[in-house]
């Protein structure tokens, strides 16, 4: 059997070296490729071997880490591969991280070296003195301060560690295995009905980034087990959304729920109706829109539902199933995914019941196919799979078909654009200015984004009078320089005291509750305008 991405890579290589492995049109309109590009699996393959060899000649090898901050540009998928081959572990970077969030991370997994766009090189020069070294694509790579073994690491070899938020506060390393990824390919290529995938013949797109499993997993890998084509935006742009699908001849495209709801709003374009796409991989969709998109631009929105720690060995999907828009379904359990959905004492509840979702592998290893473990941190990875099942923290109910359905989530965490946030880190941050005695924050329903950060805010000394939007606007500002701009709140209540329990713990839930309620009567200070502003300005 095939274990590794660079395995199936070489053997897709070999076989058919002529055909398209990356390609991006001009009408992309990316800045780095204005006039688009085309890389066959021969020519990728050729280019990560060399680079290879330069790697082992360094020292790099089995047990290696290191970060890639390539954004979706073709270098990413060429390091990716050649790093694999040597047994090396990639941690993809998400470019959005401020100063601080990037250190975490580099600390975390003690990654000696940071490969970054040119764009990049100024800035991140000194991001980590002494640890880090910090070099372009093109320049020579520097030894390792360790040298290791350049040898291919077998199914379960670390391949790729993702950092994904948890509701502690600090993001989690996800360890994912080689064996990871070609099982979530699987499920990617199989999940037959809508979602049937030919042979030879597919050009998956998407925006989303490599940081992301999606991304990484079910697009990269999948199209390379399928032989087929990755189309990698750099992000999602909506005036050159349709020409680039068609341009690019597109068969399958990836989005999330805000990437509908933004091109609904727009005027009819003739490259909407000039494209091969045969459905949409859309996790988080709103029901109104997915009908309204699947009626006017004819491609079907497949829903599933996945972590970052299940991978594609406990996953859903609604590929292969009809069901009733507007119940938030997620879709059917794959084969060889076994699953309980449990209440609060953590027993089975009755079906149509809400409870807790727990999933695991059937068989003799429960965790096969799931993530390696949060690294450095057994204890929390221990607890995620209390009693042998991964306690998702999803809450879900089971319907009589045997679909099922999303009904909330148990985790402190907004899911904001496929983004997990946690409130803890956010929370964290506030609680870093100066003015800000205490806080509490809480996702909120976003028609566009599927959710929202929302944050009640006591001050430390309260100012009389004032405007209250300049008062928030500038808290955003300041804590936008220790969270990334998704994490900001895009809504800001100041309040006199948060309500808390008797024991002096923050009501979760009467939070939630507040905060609904404050943007639904329009008391809420919306800040959504500035988040895309700081995120503009970097």
């Amino acid at each position: 059997m095939t274990h590794s991405p660079h395995l199936l890579f070489a053997d897709r290589a070999r076989a058919n070296p002529e055909a398209a492995l990356l390609i991006a049109p001009a009408s992309a309109g990316l800045p780095y490729a204005p006039l688009g590009f085309r890389y066959s699996y021969g020519e990728v393959f050729a280019e990560a071997a060399a680079l290879s060899q330069k790697f082992a000649a360094a020292g790099y090898g089995l047990g290696s880490r290191v970060a890639l901050l390539l954004e979706n540009r073709p270098e990413f998928f060429t390091f990716w591969l050649a790093l694999n081959a040597i047994g090396a572990s990639i941690v993809p970077i998400n470019p959005d991280l401020r100063r601080d969030e990037l250190v975490f991370q580099l600390d975390m997994a003690e990654a000696p070296l940071l490969i970054a766009i040119a764009e990049r090189l100024a800035d991140l020069a000194d991001i980590h003195p002494g640890k880090v070294t910090v070099i372009g694509a093109n320049d020579d790579i520097p030894p390792s301060p360790v040298r290791l073994t350049a040898e291919p690491g077998g199914p379960d070899a670390e391949c790729a560690l993702l950092f994904t938020s948890g509701s502690t506060g600090k993001p989690k390393g996800c360890m994912l295995s080689n064996i990871y990824f070609i099982r979530l390919a699987e499920w990617y290529t199989t999940q037959g009905g809508v979602a049937d995938m030919a042979e030879g013949s597919e050009i998956a797109l998407t925006p989303l980034p490599m940081f992301h499993m999606n991304a990484l997993g079910c697009t990269v890998v999948g199209m390379i087990m399928k032989g087929g084509a990755i189309v990698p935006l750099d992000r999602f742009h909506s005036k050159s959304w349709w020409a680039s699908i068609a341009d690019s001849g597109a068969t399958i495209i990836h989005c999330l729920g805000v990437i509908p709801a933004i091109l609904l709003q727009m005027s009819p374009v003739e490259a909407e109706r000039a494209h091969r796409v045969k459905f949409a991989l859309g996790p988080g969709v709103d029901a109104r829109h997915k009908v309204e998109f699947e009626e006017r631009y004819r491609i079907p929105i497949v829903e599933a539902w996945a972590m970052t720690e299940t991978g594609g060995r406990a996953v859903t999907t609604t590929a292969a199933d009809d069901y009733a828009p507007g119940l938030r379904c997620i879709g059917r359990p794959r084969a060889g995914m076994e699953y309980r959905i449990v209440d609060d004492a953590g027993n089975t509840v009755d079906l149509g019941t809400p409870g807790e979702l727990l999933v695991r592998a059937e068989g003799r290893n429960p965790r096969d196919g799931f993530f390696s473990g949060y690294l450095k941190d057994e204890k929390a990875t221990e607890e995620a799979w209390e009693g042998g099942w991964f306690h998702t923290g999803d809450v879900v109910y089971a319907g009589e078909n045997g679909l099922l359905y999303f009904f909330d989530r148990k985790k402190s965490i907004v899911r904001r654009s496929g983004e997990n946030i946690a409130v803890l880190e956010v929370e964290a941050a506030l609680a870093k200015l100066p003015g800000i005695k205490a806080s509490a924050v809480t996702p909120v329903p976003d028609d566009l984004r599927g959710e929202e950060v929302f944050a009640f805010i006591v001050e430390a000394e309260v100012t009389a009078g004032g405007d209250l939007q300049q008062r928030a606007s500038r808290i955003i500002e300041a804590c936008g320089a220790y969270i990334a701009y998704h994490k900001l709140p895009g809504y800001v209540v100041f309040i006199e005291k948060l309500p808390v329990s008797s024991t002096q713990k923050v009501q979760r839930g009467e939070i939630k509750t507040m905060a609904a309620k404050a943007v639904e009567d329009g008391s809420a200070i919306d800040l959504r305008k500035l988040k895309a502003t700081i995120r503009k300005g970097g």
